[in-house]
């Protein structure tokens, strides 16, 4: 088949603790079972359904098919087919009324995040949902090194628009995003991460 594509906040105290957001005991590497960053994403959406922690839901990307084979009647082989539009973010959701709206992306590079694996429209996208208000972020793996960060959205934009370099340090995301310790139940606790995240925003900001 062939598929054709279009064309700063000060630190707090929680923020000094916030690396490691689940005990050590608890690290369980999924990549060492055979799962990809997004199933890992996808499996933990559904523990948090399942138990009505959070709705969250990787968004479809519209295809229009434009050729068929059909090899016998009771099946149908696409041959060609075009997304009708460029993709947004990957995935979004509600939890205890806030929408989320986020980003999943790996890299190899042991020492820096590459802003290619960034696309301007996703970019506004975000921007747009942060002036409604939403928790905006992106999930970043390091699949070499087996670490993953939360990372805000708005630091992203920042870097993004300021162009001074290609890439985001590893020693930024580090010290401005949230690492997450992988689990088990669930495999990637990006809810935690949220709460901590907006915890210190509260105590940034106010409520």
């Amino acid at each position: 088949m062939v598929i054709r594509y279009p064309n700063g906040q000060t630190r707090t105290d929680q923020q000094l603790n916030k690396h490691k957001i689940l005990e050590e005991s608890k690290k369980s590497n999924f990549a060492n079972r055979g799962m990809r960053f997004e199933e890992a994403i996808n499996v933990s959406n559904e523990y948090y359904l399942n138990r009505n922690i959070a709705v969250v839901h990787k968004k479809p990307t519209p295809v229009q098919i434009v050729a068929v084979d059909y090899p016998r009647r009771s099946a149908a082989v696409i041959r060609e087919a075009y997304f009708k539009e460029a993709s947004t973010t990957d995935y979004n959701g509600v939890y205890k009324g806030l929408y989320l709206d986020f980003e999943a992306k790996e890299t190899k590079n042991k020492t820096s995040f590459p802003l290619k694996n960034f696309h301007q429209h996703q970019i506004t996208h975000m921007k747009n949902c942060i002036k409604q208000d939403g928790i905006c972020f992106v999930l970043l793996w390091f699949s070499s090194l087996q670490r993953c960060f939360f990372f805000p959205s708005h630091l992203l934009i920042s870097i993004w628009e300021t162009n001074q370099r290609q890439s985001i340090p590893l020693t930024t995301i580090a010290q401005e995003g949230i690492e997450l310790t992988m689990g088990i139940a669930p495999r990637i606790p990006y809810i935690q991460a949220i709460d901590l995240y907006i915890q210190t925003k509260e105590n940034h900001y106010g409520k």
